[in-house]
C-alpha cells in the first residue's frame, strides 16, 4: 500500500499568507482593478487565481499607466524607498503587504547604513526580497551567497540575510567577515518558519523512497526545499501543481514525501495528495485536516487557543484555525511599554486569548491576553470577597479620597482611610508599592464592577499579632531598644516591638529635664530600662535613667567638704542659686554665700547657664543637699 507523508510544516508562510488576503480584501472592498507591484507570489496557480478575481501584475516600468487613487498591493518581498515615494507622487492607495519579518531588515539596514556601517546582505542579488531591501542603504550593498565574492570590506559592517536563505550559506558568509572585518554586526534575518519549514523537509527526505517539492519554479525558497531533500532523496523531483507529477512516480513508489513552498497554498498541496492517494476516503494527515477546518466560527468574547506564526518586539500573529490569523499588539498583552514580546514569546508558542474584533484594518481577528487575564481577576476578586481571603494589588495612581490600583488589570479602589492605622498626608508615595488588601466592596453594575480595598483590617491583626508576641518577651527590669514616637510636656513615647511605652520626663534623667524635647528627638533609637508593666491593661513605664547609677549614692566620698568644685549655674530661687555639678547633683549657693557685696537677687551678680567655682560647705546625702560659698572661693 501506498503511504503519502507531508511534511509537518510545508505550505503557505505567513507572509505569503498575509499577502494575499490583503490584496483578496482590497479586492472585496474595490470596484476598481486591484494591481500587484509585480507577482504577487512566485505560484502560477495561484497567480492565475487572483487574475480571476480582477488582481493583476504590474511592472514599476508601467506604473505611470495607472490613474490617481488606483490601489496597488506592495508584495511580501517588499520593496525599496524610491519605489515607495514614486507611488506616493502618483497618488496611488498604497496597500503595504511587506512581510514584518522583512519590514525588520529594511529598519535594521537603513539604521546601520546611516551609522555609516556597510551592508552584507546574504542571498540571491536577482531576487525581489533582496533588491528591496538593497535600496535601504541607497543599493550599496555587497551582495554575496556564500562569500567567495567578498574580498576589499569596509572597517565595520552589518550583516543580513535573505529570508529564505540556507543557514548554511549564512554560516560561510559569517566565517569569511570575520576573518576579514575588525567590528561587525550580524543579524540572522533568515525567517525562523522558513528554517522550521527547511528542518521539516530535510528530516522526511532521509525516509522516504520519492520526495515531491511543490511550488513556483521561479520561488527561491522552494528552489531551496529542492537542493535539501535531493541530498537525502536522490529521487526528488520539484513540480508546480498535481498536474506535474509523473504517474510512474506514484505507481512505482511506497512511501512518497511531500513538502511545499511558502508560495503554495494548501488547495494545491491537497490536490497532490489526492492524486497520489490510492484510497479517495484515506483522511489527511494532521495538517491537511486542519486545512479543511477554515469554517470554524468565532465571536467576540470567545476564548480561542492558537500557534504564534510570526513576532517581532510589538506584535504577533497567531494561526486560530480560522479562516483569518489572530493578531495580538504588545498593548493587549502588557501595559509595560518597556517589555517586548519577544522576551514573551516565541514562534511555535501556543496561547490563548480572547477575541475583540473579527476583522480590524488589514482583516486580522483581534486577540488580547489582558481580557483573558482581567476576566481572571474580577473571578478572583469576587473570590477573595466571598472568602475574605487577601489579595496583592499594585498601587498606579492618586485619586480624590484615596488610590486606584490594579490586580491583573482590574481596578480597584482604596479609599485613604483604609490605607493605614493612622492619617496619611502622601499619598503619591505608594505609588508602584505591592500591597496586601481584603475586599470590602464587590458591586458589579452597569458602567463596571465597583471595587473596594481596604489594609486597615490587616493592619489591625498584623498589629495585634505582633503586640501579643512583643508582650510575651517583655519582663520588668529587662533592658530593650526602642523608637521615640512622639513627645509630649509630661514625657515620651517609645515604641517597642510595637507597644507604646511611656517614658516620663522624671525618668528621661537623673538631671533635671525642662522638655522632653531638649533631650530627645522623634524617631530617636534610645535603650530603655521597663520599670514596670500591666499586661492585662497595656500599660509600660520607661526609663533612660535608672541604665546609670544614682549620683547621690557616694557623693559624700566624691564631692568633700572644704574643696572647690566647678558648676554651671541652672537655676534661681529667691533665696539663692543652684548650681549643677554633674547631671542629677546640684549645690545650693545661698543669697549670703554669692558675693561679699550685699545683693537682693541671684541674677544681679550671676546668669544662667554661667560657669562658676563654689567651696563645699555641707554634703548630706540622706538629705541630697549640697551647700557652696562662691564668695569663700573669692
Amino acid at each position: 500500500m501506498r503511504n503519502i507523508i507531508l511534511a509537518s510544516k510545508a505550505g503557505f508562510c505567513f507572509g505569503v499568507k498575509r499577502a494575499v488576503d490583503k490584496a483578496l480584501n482590497a479586492r472585496n472592498e474595490n470596484d476598481n482593478t486591484i494591481y500587484t507591484l509585480g507577482p504577487l507570489i512566485h505560484n502560477k496557480d495561484v497567480v492565475n487565481y487572483l487574475e480571476s478575481k480582477n488582481i493583476n501584475s504590474i511592472d514599476f516600468k508601467d506604473i505611470d499607466k495607472l490613474k490617481e487613487k488606483d490601489v496597488i498591493v506592495i508584495r511580501s518581498h517588499g520593496t525599496t524607498p524610491h519605489v515607495i515615494n514614486k507611488l506616493k507622487e502618483k497618488k496611488l492607495t498604497i496597500i503595504d503587504s511587506t512581510c514584518p519579518h522583512v519590514s525588520k531588515i529594511h529598519h535594521e539596514v537603513e539604521k546601520y547604513h546611516k551609522l555609516g556601517y556597510g551592508i552584507v546582505i546574504v542571498g540571491d542579488s536577482s531576487h525581489p526580497e533582496v533588491i528591496g531591501i538593497n535600496g535601504w542603504c541607497d543599493n550599496s550593498a555587497l551582495i554575496t551567497k556564500d562569500g567567495s565574492n567578498i574580498e576589499n570590506i569596509l572597517k565595520k559592517v552589518c550583516v543580513v540575510s535573505q529570508t529564505t536563505e540556507k543557514q548554511e550559506n549564512w554560516g560561510k558568509v559569517i566565517n569569511v567577515i570575520a576573518s576579514k572585518c575588525r567590528e561587525f554586526v550580524a543579524i540572522n534575518t533568515i525567517c525562523n518558519a522558513t528554517h522550521i519549514r527547511q528542518n521539516s523537509a530535510w528530516d522526511l527526505s532521509k525516509k522516504v523512497d520519492t520526495m515531491i517539492v511543490i511550488g513556483g519554479y521561479h520561488s527561491s525558497n522552494t528552489t531551496k526545499l529542492y537542493e535539501l531533500c535531493k541530498q537525502n532523496c536522490k529521487n526528488t523531483i520539484h513540480v508546480e501543481n498535481s498536474g506535474e507529477i509523473p504517474d510512474k512516480i506514484i505507481k512505482t513508489s511506497k512511501n512518497i514525501g511531500v513538502t511545499a513552498g511558502a508560495s503554495t497554498p494548501d488547495w494545491i498541496i491537497k490536490e497532490a495528495i489526492t492524486k497520489m492517494n490510492e484510497n479517495r476516503e484515506l483522511e489527511f494527515n494532521e495538517q491537511l485536516a486542519f486545512m479543511e477546518q477554515n469554517d470554524v466560527q468565532i465571536a467576540v468574547g470567545d476564548k480561542i487557543k492558537g500557534q504564534i506564526i510570526s513576532l517581532n518586539e510589538r506584535e504577533a500573529f497567531v494561526n486560530i484555525g480560522y479562516k483569518k490569523d489572530g493578531f495580538l499588539p504588545l498593548k493587549e498583552v502588557t501595559n509595560d511599554e518597556n517589555i517586548k514580546l519577544t522576551d514573551l514569546f516565541n514562534i511555535g508558542d501556543e496561547i490563548e486569548a480572547k477575541v475583540i474584533s473579527l476583522k480590524n484594518d488589514d482583516g486580522y481577528v483581534v486577540l488580547s491576553k489582558i481580557e483573558i487575564e482581567r476576566e481572571k481577576a474580577y473571578s478572583d476578586i469576587k473570590e477573595a470577597f466571598n472568602n475574605k481571603t487577601n489579595l496583592k494589588v499594585e498601587i498606579r495612581e492618586t485619586v480624590k479620597g484615596g488610590l486606584i490600583a490594579k490586580y491583573n488589570g482590574a481596578r480597584v479602589f482604596i479609599p485613604a482611610s483604609h490605607l493605614e492605622l493612622h492619617h496619611v498626608d502622601d499619598l503619591s508615595s505608594y505609588i508602584g508599592k505591592t500591597l496586601d488588601v481584603n475586599i470590602i466592596e464587590y458591586k458589579p453594575q452597569r458602567k463596571g464592577t465597583r471595587i473596594v480595598a481596604s489594609r486597615r483590617d490587616l493592619l489591625i491583626k498584623e498589629k495585634e499579632a505582633k503586640e501579643a508576641n512583643a508582650w510575651e518577651s517583655l519582663e520588668k527590669g529587662k533592658i530593650v531598644e526602642g523608637e521615640v514616637k512622639r513627645l509630649t510636656k509630661f514625657g515620651a513615647f517609645v515604641d517597642i516591638n510595637g507597644i507604646d511605652g511611656l517614658l516620663h520626663v522624671s525618668q528621661i534623667s537623673w538631671g533635671r529635664v525642662e522638655k522632653p524635647e531638649d533631650v530627645l528627638k522623634v524617631k530617636e533609637k534610645v535603650k530603655v530600662c521597663i520599670l514596670d508593666l500591666d499586661k492585662e491593661n497595656r500599660k509600660l513605664s520607661l526609663s533612660i535613667k535608672s541604665l546609670t547609677p544614682n549620683p547621690w549614692l557616694n557623693v559624700e566620698e566624691k564631692y568633700p567638704i572644704g574643696n572647690v568644685v566647678l558648676g554651671k549655674v541652672v537655676r534661681f530661687a529667691d533665696f539663692g542659686a543652684f548650681i549643677e555639678i554633674e547631671p542629677g547633683v546640684d549645690g545650693l549657693v545661698h543669697i549670703s554665700e554669692i558675693s561679699h557685696k550685699r545683693i537682693n537677687k541671684p541674677n544681679e551678680v550671676l546668669n544662667i547657664g554661667d560657669e562658676v567655682k563654689a567651696k563645699i560647705l555641707n554634703v548630706s546625702n540622706s538629705e541630697k543637699r549640697i551647700s557652696l560659698s562662691i564668695k569663700e572661693v573669692e
